[in-house]
């Protein structure tokens, strides 16, 4: 999740998303305080999936692997706007097409209420050579849903990235808006 350091100001949100507050990013996660983040579903032409495992010097889940770009949203942006610079950010490009939004849930921090964060899930196509930033992306490559599916249970994968694809499998079937 890129763009933004411990500094940089965050809105803070109630359970239902409606800005109460504002704090520096790195006091939010430290105080657990609820805050916006987008995840976007990068795909090339020829419709295979971004995935990358995270350097180790990042602040929340490093080293671990993840199927979407993304990070938090700033204080007054729009989540649309932070989906596509986030992800122009993260992918090493510039002139994306606009993220297609497709959902919004609040994450539960895996059980863990001093986690938890408003996360809008989108989907890109990315038909432009990427080039990731090497201070976010130790390693990349674009999978097919199989292979990312036989990876799964393999790899070990950021906690919230996994709990956004999840709803996207149940979103994608109709069994549910997320």
């Amino acid at each position: 999740m890129s763009g933004m350091s411990a500094e940089e100001i965050l809105d803070i949100v109630d359970e239902h998303d409606r800005v109460v507050g504002r704090a520096p990013r790195g006091e939010a996660y430290a105080r657990g305080l609820r805050h916006r983040c987008v995840f976007i579903l990068a795909r090339d032409a020829a419709g295979r999936i971004f995935v990358h495992r995270r350097t180790p010097t990042k602040l929340v889940f490093p080293s671990r692997y993840d199927m979407f770009v993304g990070g938090v949203v700033g204080a007054g942006e729009r989540y649309d706007e932070a989906a596509l610079r986030e992800a122009e950010e993260e992918l090493g490009v510039r002139g994306l097409p606009t993220p297609v939004p497709l959902f919004k849930f609040l994450y539960d921090g895996g059980g863990d209420p001093a986690r938890t964060w408003w996360s809008y899930v989108y989907e890109v196509r990315c038909a432009l050579p990427v080039d990731p930033q090497v201070e976010e992306v130790a390693w990349h490559a674009f999978l097919t849903e199989a292979e990312l599916e036989a990876r799964l249970g393999e790899w070990d994968w950021v906690p919230d990235g996994l709990a956004a694809y999840e709803r996207l499998k149940v979103h994608r079937t109709g069994r549910g808006q997320g």
